[in-house]
């Protein structure tokens, strides 16, 4: 059983609920194509082998979770909170004939309903900036992974270039809001949303620390890479011991 969401954690279940059935169309149209690029790039850092076990956390609807499998020929477990995004997400794993190596289960990624070191390898998707504790929830992450296991995520990042900051400020203060707009009451909601959310959340967390997690909760050789001019940014290394 899920314990009680915070206001935090309410808020991204409340925004994305609605969304499962257009969220992978979407996303790649609203980030210009990139977004699938990252998640490529993301699955790459893994490099599982066949018998693997993976745990893919805030799956929303697969899609990394199908690209791991189609890549790797490992089997995948996808964690997410919500009920409706993972419902989306097996419809596509049925579709992609993905069922006998992708099973989901609803839960937080604050407390993983898996024994220590129960996974091969682990990846995340666009979750710190949605929990109250980041350094603690990426250490539980850490904890269900095998020593010697990697560990990525990927989320958005804040351009530092003097052409591209601009821009992209301009694209999620008024670019992003009309865009979701013009889609769905919902993804208006999220248009809005997201911009604040990201400057934000690296405002109160520069890289540096937020690098500095990774290494505290028992990650060594940790490495990142910035995508699209800044656009995104995918953290990985192996759990130490």
């Amino acid at each position: 059983m899920i314990a009680a969401a915070s206001e935090r954690t309410q808020r991204a279940l409340e925004l994305f609920a609605p969304l499962g059935p257009t969220y992978d169309r979407y996303a790649a149209w609203l980030s210009f194509g990139q977004d699938p690029c990252w998640r490529h790039f993301l699955v790459s850092c893994v490099r599982a082998l066949p018998g693997d076990s993976v745990l893919d956390v805030a799956t929303g609807t697969g899609a990394v979770a199908i690209q791991l499998a189609r890549q790797y020929g490992c089997s995948v477990v996808g964690v997410d909170q919500s009920p409706q995004m993972l419902e989306s997400g097996r419809v596509r794993v049925a579709r992609a004939g993905l069922a006998p190596l992708i099973r989901f289960e609803c839960a937080r990624a604050e407390a993983l309903p898996f024994g220590e070191a129960s996974f091969d390898a682990l990846t995340f998707t666009y979750l710190l900036r949605y929990v109250d504790d980041p350094p603690a929830t990426l250490s539980e992450l850490v904890r269900a992974v095998r020593p010697g296991g990697t560990v990525a995520g990927l989320d958005f990042f804040v351009p530092t270039g003097r052409a591209t900051r601009p821009l992209w400020d301009f694209y999620v203060d008024h670019g992003l809001p009309l865009l979701g707009r013009a889609i769905a009451p919902g993804w208006r909601d999220v248009g809005e949303f997201l911009g604040p959310s990201i400057r934000g959340f690296y405002t109160r967390f520069p890289l540096e620390r937020m690098l500095s997690w990774w290494t505290d909760a028992g990650v060594v050789g940790v490495r990142h890479r910035v995508l699209s001019l800044g656009g995104g940014i995918v953290v990985w290394g192996r759990r130490g011991g």
